[in-house]
């Protein structure tokens, strides 16, 4: 459980901590993915996909070295 406290009544700045938080734990990410039903064939393309930008940023950054 993400908590954040609040000091005098920054409730602005603490629910930008609480976002930085959730980001950061993969919270939100992981409730958006869970609303729909993914297709096992569709969530193997999205890897497969993500692995592939992945491969393709590490030699682009190995490249310049």
């Amino acid at each position: 459980m993400t908590e954040v406290k609040v000091k005098d009544g920054h409730i602005e700045r603490a629910l930008r901590i609480l976002k930085k938080k959730m980001d950061r734990e993969g919270t939100i990410k992981t409730i958006r993915s869970k609303q729909s039903y993914e297709k096992p064939s569709d969530r193997r393309y999205r890897k497969m996909k993500k692995a592939k930008y992945v491969a393709k940023m590490q030699a682009k950054e190995n490249s310049m070295w």
